[in-house]
This record gives C-alpha cells, structure tokens and sequence, in this order.
C-alpha cells in the first residue's frame, strides 16, 4: 500500500492500453498485408496464393498449381519460394486424397461442398499442424506418422499402397508444425521482388490509353499516330561511342556545347569535341589507284578496269560483292546486240539484287568519263539513285545513258568474248538463248582492301607510341619518387620539420623599414568640428 497508489488512473483507456491489451490497433508488423509471419494453408498454391487444382512440388517440397508454375519457370526458370535455378524436369506431380464433407476443414470446394484432404492409411484428415510427406517415387501424400510407424520402424521400405520401392532420402516432407518458416507469404522470393508473369488483361492495365474512358475520335487518330512514330529511347549505339582520333576527327564539332546551351532536352557538355567521320569517308579519300576484277564466264573470260580512284562508292560496291561470291553462278540475263549485255541478278529476272550494304545507293556521275566506244562498264538501275548489284557492258557507243547510269570501269581484255555473247541469239524480251553464266569473280587489285590494312596498321602504331609514352612517363615519375627528388627534405622534428628557418634572413634597408613603419604614429588632423559658441 502507498499514498497516490492510484494517481494516474483514467476514466478513459490510453493508446497503450488500447493497442497492447484490449484489442484494437496493432502494428503493421504484427498484422495485415505487412505482417512479419503470413501463414499459407497447405491447400494453396505457394504462386498464385489461391487453392491448386493440379498439385506439383518442388525439391524444397513447396505445393504449386500446374498452370500457375509452368509459364513462371518458362520465363524466369527460377524457384518463386527460393530464388535459386528450377527447371520443368524438377517438378514432381503429387496426388492428395480427398474426401468431401458438409463441414469441416476445408482445403478446396467443388459445387457448393467442401474438400478435405487426408492420410490415405489412417484416414485423419490434415490440419495445419499435421506433419505431412510426400513419397517420390509415386507422388503420394501421407502423413509423417503412418510413414514412421509402417515404414521406418518395421525397416519395410515399400510404399504404402503401391509397393513401390523408396528410400529415406525419398521422403519429402510438405508441412512440418516445428518448422512453418517455409510457410511465411512474406518470406517468399517472388512476393518480395513482386516477379510475376503478366496476363493480357495486367499488359493493358499498364499501358496509359488504358485510363483514357471517354476520348473523341481525333485524339484517338492522334494517339494511333504517335504509336507508330514512337521509338523508346536506346542508350548510345557504337557509332556514337566512337573516339576521335588523328585519322576521322572531323575539323568541326559535334554541337553538344551548343545544343545543351540552348536546350534543356539534351545532356550538359562543357567541352567541344570534335565530330567523328564516317569510316566510308577516311577510306574513299585514301584511295589513289585503280582496281581490276576478271569475270569467268561460260564463253570466256572478261578483264575489267575500276575506277576505285573516282567513283569510289560504286566500285567498293562491286569488289565487296565479288568478294562475297555474290555473282557466281548468275547469268546475263539481257542482251542486245549494238547496245549492251546486262548481268548481276541472282533471281535472274532483271528486278532483283541488292547492293552490299543493303537496298540501293546513290548514284556518281563523273564527267571525265562517257558512254563511248566498246567495252564501258556500268551500272544499271530503275530510276535515279537507284544503284544495287545489275551491272552491264556496252557494245558501242551510246551517250544518251551519259548522267542517268554510273560509269565505274571498263574492260580491259577479253573483247573476244565480248563479241561472242553479241553474237548469241535472243527472244522477243532480249533474254539469251544460249544461258551465258558467270561461274567466278577474281579480284586482281582492292584498293580498298589495301587502305583498310593500312589504316590499321598506322592506328596499331600509334596506340604502340602511346603506350610506350604512358609507360615511360609512369617509369619517370615512378623512378623520380624513388629517389627522393620529389620528396620534401627534413629539417627538424615535431611541429614545422620541413620549413628551413635559415631562408627568412632580411636586409637591413627591409629591416629598418618595418621598425621606421612600427615608431611612426598617426597624426592628429589639424581641423575638428566645434560648436558656435565662439562665432
């Protein structure tokens, strides 16, 4: 007993007694979506959290439905509980007994009855402190008790309604009431990760026209445009991650310092870099030469001239398409006589081909060059710029093609069999009655070919020097520590050991300056402000 024993009693319940003993509040921790322990019943699927129709455990000996797991571990082939790798092939089918009642605990319901499942031998229905397992061998559920007193005791390793052999690293065990860790929905990795596999449905939800109810038919033709014309943003490709070095750094810039200046849309740059050159560029200006292909054909062989030097873009063309063997085993497919012979078609037909970088290019009028005399080599096409892989050979002269085909080369052996493929006889479509194919391309000369293995030597070097020049700088400075040189001398010890006291000697003009600058006193001014009591 004591005086004011009963002082802070209340006419009214206070937060705490409220929370702690009579109900009410609880802490997100001990309850709700946000509890620490979230028990899931044996009956449902550790996946989808709802009552599994086609039961299937893992190793672990976690209960999943068939059409829940299945297109999990095809997209993600990883355990939903653990985390860790899972396959199909690890998947085992188990088989509950069942026993519908009017009442009881209920596992499933099926038409208005509920499902109860229980051991197949004793016949004790499963609750959530039943200690259950599950043979491998047959996928069948017991109860861990019938397996200990059929089975282990008696040293009869046989299952229990089948007579299938097991062993004890056979018995899995799907629920045990000392250990409901594997039970807690807050512990499982995918509820943690929220790693799901989206339906049709969840896909639209997420999509934002699927807020938009009511919209007029104009923004919806607005919205169907924009779809088609978007393009998600992608990280920088490998042509924009190129450095500039001495060979392709363009004399102007880039225009990042100015766009991101004048533009909040773009990433901030303080310093000007130089624009990168297209490699095709660096080549072309180094080309200085000519270059020669020799045609093998059914009637002969034809010797051809290329004008690397000029019209670049069209012979790098053709040799990247004889390398490739592009032509062989094609056929001319077009031929008249006092005009031309037209090849380079795989499809034979004269609307086929491609160049070798895909589609078609532009084309290279030069004037120096013109359809005149026998033998001009150029290329064929539908219309302006127009170019890909259809080539042809001109058996005289005709200028009217001057500006509308690329003239690339000529021929520079070979006219007899020119002359031999004049002479075959066509039909009414100038196709060739006698097949005239080209069964290989030899290239005699690529200067192309040449410029790319010297360009990469050059940069070979170069990166060479500059690793010798960072190593030898590395060496230097390395050595340079070694020896001392730049390490600061030691004077004395304690406070101030590396300052040299000597060093501070003053002259006596200095000295007699700063003594002459501490006598001399500021002086009274000669005027100060009075009253007018004299005035």
């Amino acid at each position: 007993m004591g005086k004011r024993q009963h002082q802070s009693d209340k006419m009214y319940l206070t937060t705490t007694e409220w929370a702690t003993f009579y109900g009410g509040y609880k802490k997100a921790s001990h309850s709700g979506a946000n509890a620490a322990f979230r028990r899931l019943p044996l009956s449902h699927c550790c996946l989808s959290l709802v009552p599994f129709s086609h039961p299937y455990i893992d190793p672990n000996g976690n209960v999943y439905d068939l059409e829940a797991i299945l297109p999990f571990i095809r997209k993600f082939k990883i355990n939903p509980v653990t985390g860790k790798e899972l396959t199909e092939k690890q998947m085992l089918r188990v088989k509950f007994h069942e026993s519908t009642e009017e009442a009881g605990t209920s596992s499933n319901t099926d038409g208005g009855m509920e499902v109860q499942y229980h051991c197949p031998v004793f016949y004790k229905p499963f609750t959530n402190n039943t200690h259950i397992v599950c043979i491998r061998t047959t996928g069948n559920v017991f109860s861990y008790e019938a397996v200990t007193q059929l089975n282990i005791k008696t040293g009869c390793w046989k299952e229990l309604l089948t007579d299938a052999p097991f062993t004890r690293e056979d018995i899995i065990t799907l629920q045990d009431p000392q250990h409901l860790e594997k039970f807690n929905i807050a512990d499982f990795y995918h509820i943690k990760n929220n790693v799901k596999v989206l339906e049709d449905s969840e896909h639209k939800r997420q999509a934002g026209s699927h807020r938009l109810k009511n919209i007029t038919k104009d923004a919806q033709e607005i919205l169907d445009d924009f779809k088609k014309s978007y393009r998600e943003e992608q990280g920088d490709s490998e042509e924009d991650q190129r450095k500039p070095d001495k060979y392709n750094a363009a004399h102007y810039s880039t225009g990042a310092v100015a766009a991101s200046l004048t533009s909040t849309a773009t990433n901030i740059a303080t310093e000007h870099q130089p624009a990168v050159l297209e490699d095709h560029v660096v080549r072309y200006a180094r080309v200085n030469k000519k270059g020669y292909v020799s045609l093998k054909t059914s009637l002969g062989s034809i010797n051809l001239e290329l004008y690397c030097d000029t019209v670049t873009k069209t012979c790098d063309n053709f040799l990247t398409l004889c390398q490739r063997s592009y032509y062989d085993n094609t056929t001319f497919h077009r031929c008249i006589r006092h005009f031309m012979i037209q090849a380079g078609d795989p499809e034979g037909t004269g609307k086929g081909g491609e160049c070798c970088w895909g589609g078609s290019f532009r084309d290279e009028f030069r004037p120096q060059y013109s359809h005149k005399g026998r033998g001009v080599l150029a290329m064929a096409n539908s219309g302006p710029d127009t170019n890909k892989s259809q080539f042809y050979i001109t058996f005289r002269s005709c200028e009217h093609l001057d500006s509308k085909h690329t003239i690339f080369g000529r021929v520079v052996g070979g006219l007899d069999t020119l002359k031999l493929m004049e002479a075959v006889e066509t039909d009414n479509k100038d196709a060739p009655l006698t097949v005239i194919t080209i069964e290989a391309t030899n290239i005699f000369v690529n200067p192309f070919k040449d410029v790319d293995e010297q360009l990469a030597k050059e940069r070979a070097a170069d990166a060479a020097t500059a690793a010798a020049e960072e190593a030898e700088l590395r060496g230097g400075k390395r050595k340079r520590l070694d020896d001392g040189k730049d390490k600061p001398k030691m004077i004395r010890s304690g406070i101030g050991k590396f300052l040299d006291l000597t060093m501070t000697n003053i002259s006596k003009s200095e000295e007699e300056q700063i003594k002459l600058h501490k006598i001399t006193k500021k002086k009274a001014a000669a005027g100060k402000f009075q009253d007018f009591s004299a005035f």
